[in-house]
């Protein structure tokens, strides 16, 4: 391609012409043009200058005019073509992407310059490359389109820079002088193009995640979780009237018999409504249940009078409860009576309570529930130990539940009737008993959880940590 002139030569010659045209009007002019000030006007005539130092004047300052803007010129096209020069090096070693040595085009060129130093470099992607001369060592590689580019750049693997060796710091040695002698027109080089923007959608709203189950890992039976007030245990429609309590209450001490004895028969027959019986009725079974032995051993009266033995063992259980609970609360409902029931664990001395689980239920902290069982527990086994109620227990009964007895919904009872937890859970021992009775109780006073070293079923599971205690929560 024929070399163009660069813009500084072309300005340089232009002021050259200028400066020319102006020394030799100079020269061919004598003076200015008469005007009408010439007549008389002046005094003194002005004295006139020779055309020769007027002309050596005018020529010594173009000269100097000149020079200054021919070394600026060339100072200019120095540094310009060292930048050129560094351009070129950098091209050749030190660019990245798909037209540099660690892009797809860059490898390809330094794989054909080693192999042919001779002959140019031929990409595959349509990329203009500016020789100066055919034989030469490959110009600059001038950068691809945007869509060239962005395809070679998905499609060309991360290559590591090459290392410069000897052969390849003689070539760019080469290109170096080629540069100097003929610098060919640089290419025009637009902006980069950003990277096209992919366009993301609004991030989704994720739903909450569902709250932790409490039966993960190795806890195979229930648990609940204990986040709300619990209702009463005895809802109104499961309480007695007062005129059936007072006829109950008078019938059994007519037949000297306990009244719960009969009330817990006639609840485990299944008649749970507010007045399970008639007063004949409820007469005839006072006298049926003294007559069997009610007073000396309930269970063998209950079992002589339905033949069960299974339901004699409910009736037992329930007669525990009632007596307990008193039947105030079977009236008006245990929440009415929780006074009472911390009044009476605080002073039994059936139960044995640590000072830090005295203080929790005075403080009103414990669940009326958990008063209710451990009068019961101490009604059926005549002593009760209990180990632990609020104070002293860790928050977590396992990784992301609470336990319950954080909320006062629990009690380890630690020894029934004298004789420790610990080495007495074998089958048919105190422990077994203990967690029968819990079973039985009736359905608002079933407890969540039992537990021990024995799984009998429903709420109660064995866990090895509980060796010497029996758990027991609501």
């Amino acid at each position: 391609m024929p070399r163009r002139k660069s813009l500084t030569r072309r300005f340089l010659q232009h002021l050259l012409l200028i400066s020319l045209a102006r020394t030799i009007l100079t020269v061919i002019g004598r003076g200015r043009a008469w005007d009408e000030w010439d007549e008389g006007k002046l005094v003194e005539p002005a004295q006139q200058r020779s055309h020769r130092s007027r002309f050596v004047t005018t020529f010594s300052f173009g000269a100097l005019f000149v020079a200054g803007l021919a070394f600026s010129a060339g100072a200019g096209n120095t540094v310009q073509s060292l930048l050129d020069n560094g351009d070129a090096v950098s091209a050749s070693t030190g660019a990245s992407g798909p037209s540099g040595p660690t892009g797809a085009t860059g490898v390809d060129a330094a794989k054909t310059a080693q192999a042919a130093p001779a002959t140019p470099a031929v990409s595959d992607s349509p990329t203009r490359v500016a020789q100066a001369q055919p034989a030469a060592t490959p110009a600059r590689p001038v950068a691809a389109p945007a869509q060239a580019r962005a395809a070679v750049q998905s499609a060309a693997p991360v290559v590591s820079r090459p290392v410069v060796t000897g052969s390849a710091a003689t070539t760019k040695t080469a290109a170096a002088a080629t540069t100097r002698e003929a610098r060919p027109s640089r290419a025009v080089q637009g902006k980069p193009q950003a990277k096209p923007r992919h366009k993301t959608s609004a991030p989704k709203v994720q739903a909450k995640p569902p709250a932790l189950d409490p039966e993960v890992h190795d806890f195979p039976a229930a648990t609940v979780w204990l986040n709300r007030a619990a209702p009463d245990p005895t809802p109104p429609a499961a309480r007695l009237k007062l005129s059936f309590a007072r006829e109950l209450v008078a019938d059994s001490r007519k037949a000297h018999v306990d009244w719960a004895l009969v009330l817990a028969t006639l609840r485990a027959e299944g008649r749970n409504g507010r007045a399970p019986a008639g007063r004949v009725e409820l007469r005839t079974l006072a006298n049926r249940l003294a007559a069997t032995g009610g007073r000396v051993n309930p269970w063998a009266a209950a079992l002589a009078y339905s033949s069960d033995t299974s339901l004699a063992d409910r009736v037992v259980a329930l007669r525990h409860y009632y007596r307990a609970v008193g039947v105030a609360a079977l009236v008006d409902g245990l929440l009415s009576q929780k006074a009472d029931l911390q009044d009476r664990v605080l002073h039994d001395m059936r139960l044995h309570i640590y000072p830090g689980g005295r203080h929790d239920v005075a403080s009103g902290h414990v669940d009326v529930r958990v008063l209710a069982t451990i009068l019961y527990l101490a009604d059926t086994f005549h002593e009760v130990t209990v180990s632990c109620l609020i104070s002293g227990h860790r928050l977590y009964a396992r990784p992301g539940v609470v336990s319950a007895h954080i909320y006062g919904r629990a009690v380890d009872v630690a020894a029934l009737n004298g004789v420790s937890i610990y080495g007495h859970q074998q089958p048919g021992g105190v422990t077994e008993q203990a967690v029968r009775a819990l079973l039985m109780l009736p359905g608002g006073m079933e407890p969540a959880q039992v537990i021990s070293l024995l799984g009998m079923g429903g709420p109660s599971f064995a866990l090895a940590n509980h060796y010497d205690h029996i758990h027991v929560g609501y």
